[in-house]
């Protein structure tokens, strides 16, 4: 099973510099658009695919500058005994330090043996593969890998066309399922001719017109054709080969006619169960054509589950499927730093493994609105619905996306907030200050570049509403609460908050005289957000009036909860 150690890119496309140590198993490339995920599978497919040329054109060289040499090392390890035979390779063997990642020029005992393979391409546009080794060029030795060798160690790559594996065409990953190779090309040949007399047979009668016609003129000409013009296939266009072997189910209806996510999906598994031969599996988008639970098979397949893993498997994705499915060490944010690109696992850290399964959205983002509950990010959607409406840009159009801590204690918001700071991530930490974060944690949050925003001292975002809003807002807040639960219940809320001093009734009417006192906001505030009872601590509700309510009378808000507000979407947009 021959897995890749390392990946060194240069000049490929967007990607001036890569250096990469992919693990055995699932790496799942994330990043957003334009990020090189792609580019990277390309370059793998390239360089260790059975090819004998590549269609690269001035475009595939990085800023189009061809004076620059694309370059794409891979370095190749757990080799199979064929790439080990000192005849053959002995001069291009290395020693690989999986510690370290470092690669000495003699194999020596303890050290992995491997082979690195480099493809260059040039301005003139024409692909060298070559195996690298000081030792082989200081003996002025050049060679690549032998065609037989590079058949069985090509990645298979399951692309949309991922139904050409279901045929035994040349690279089908049924040729690697065994050795067994039919040998029917006098059959082939017999059933090309038989094809030939019969339709000739079949279509004489069709074409009689025409076939008269053809032979008057060619008569008249002189040309010889004999008696009668006949049609008969091209033998050519009729020529079988071992390609027009395929698979077929019991009715005889060819595999390759299945649809791209099932072709995709039994290619998988076809493809693990020759994982003696070739064990490189390539995906770009990975969920195309493919419902979420026939995705998670497919990853299931791939070998995410199984320890070891069966393949090594290099995956685009946009799917937040794909990212709750799998580990935080399977998943890999590829990112452009200092002009240099990166592939950084994500981790296994307890807060990102829960982001991973609560929220996966966030990771497919470029910018992360850590909210502390369901509140905020209702909030945070509704306000974002209500702008839009304006004419507004959409936070997702900015590729914004929020993660939810569930409440509780307010340092995970900020320990969240830095584990995707640590991963290249913007992130804005969004939470009550009716309990507050410890001063290091906080501080270690801003010293990451994370800025974060709560509302005043003691104040829950329901007691920020209350006490921020004018009061015709606080009567559609009281009102929206006695739609969602029946004003007999609100009423028995808030004269249990107050101990029998208020009621709804008296709430109401002081709106009606415009002049909500503090007290009474204070009072709706504590009433509205109590734990068994609350009126909105919901997602879905807090978006409700965050849209209907708190938007539209924005303006006649608080200057303070106004311009937290507008930092926050200002921050996002930015």
């Amino acid at each position: 099973m021959t897995h890749i150690r390392k990946i060194a890119i240069r000049n490929f496309r967007s990607l001036r510099s890569l250096d990469w140590r992919p693990s055995e198993g699932v790496n799942c490339l994330i990043g957003p658009g334009d990020s090189g995920k792609s580019s990277i599978l390309d370059a793998i497919d390239f360089c260790l695919g059975a090819r004998r040329t590549v269609q690269l054109s001035d475009t595939d060289f990085f800023n189009l500058d061809v004076t620059q040499t694309i370059t794409i090392s891979l370095t190749l390890g757990s080799l199979p005994d064929a790439l080990k035979n000192l005849a053959a390779y002995g001069n291009f063997l290395h020693a690989y330090n999986p510690g370290t990642g470092d690669i000495e020029e003699e194999p020596r005992h303890g050290l992995e043996t491997v082979l690195t393979l480099r493809l260059q391409v040039e301005s003139d546009l024409e692909p060298v593969w070559r195996l690298v080794s000081r030792r082989a060029e200081e003996q002025g030795m050049e060679r690549g890998i032998a065609w037989k060798d590079r058949l069985a160690v090509a990645p298979a790559r399951l692309g949309v066309n991922a139904n050409s594996n279901l045929s035994w065409t040349r690279g089908s990953v049924l040729n690697r399922l065994s050795d067994d190779r039919p040998d029917l090309g006098a059959e082939l040949a017999s059933a090309s001719r038989e094809a030939l007399v019969k339709f000739g047979e079949q279509a004489a009668p069709q074409f009689a017109e025409t076939l008269r016609t053809v032979t008057n003129t060619a008569n008249s000409l002189g040309i010889d054709i004999g008696a009668l013009a006949r049609a008969l296939l091209d033998a050519h266009a009729v020529s079988i080969g071992d390609g027009a072997i395929a698979l077929h189910n019991e009715a005889g209806i060819p595999l390759r006619s299945l649809g791209t996510g099932s072709a995709r999906l039994l290619a998988s598994g076809l493809q693990r169960a020759a994982a003696d031969g070739a064990s490189v599996i390539l995906a770009d988008e990975v969920e195309y054509g493919l419902e979420p639970h026939r995705l998670t098979r497919l990853l299931d397949s791939l070998g995410a589950k199984d320890t070891p893993p069966p393949l090594q498997v290099f995956i685009t994705t946009h799917s937040p499927v794909v990212v709750r499915e799998l580990r935080g060490d399977q998943v890999m944010v590829v990112r452009q730093v200092n002009g240099s690109h990166i592939v950084q696992p994500v981790g296994v850290s307890d807060d990102v493994q829960s982001t991973i399964r609560a929220d996966p959205e966030a990771f497919l983002a470029r910018t992360v609105i850590v909210c502390e509950g369901a509140s905020e990010v209702g909030l945070v959607r509704g306000l974002d619905q209500y702008f839009v409406s304006l004419g507004g840009r959409s936070l997702l159009a900015s590729g914004v996306s929020y993660v939810n801590v569930g409440g509780g204690d307010p340092d995970k918001c900020f320990a969240r907030g830095s584990a995707l700071l640590s991963l290249g991530y913007r992130a804005i930490v969004l939470v009550d200050a009716d309990k507050s974060a410890t001063d290091e944690t906080v501080s270690a949050f801003e010293k990451r570049g994370g800025k974060f925003i709560a509302w005043r001292d003691g104040r829950a975002l329901e007691d920020e509403l209350f006490l921020s809003l004018p009061d015709m807002a606080v009567t559609a807040l009281i009102r929206r609460a006695g739609d969602l639960m029946d004003d007999d219940l609100v009423d028995q809320h808030i004269v249990t908050q107050s101990q029998g001093k208020r009621n709804l009734a008296s709430v109401l009417a002081e709106g009606q005289r415009k002049l909500f006192s503090i007290d009474t906001r204070t009072l709706l505030g504590l009433t509205s957000r109590t734990k068994k009872n609350s009126w909105f601590k919901s997602v879905t509700k807090f978006e409700a009036i965050a849209r209907d309510i708190v938007g539209p009378n924005l303006d006649g808000a608080d200057a303070v909860f106004r311009e937290k507000v507008t930092i926050l979407f200002g921050w996002a947009h930015g």
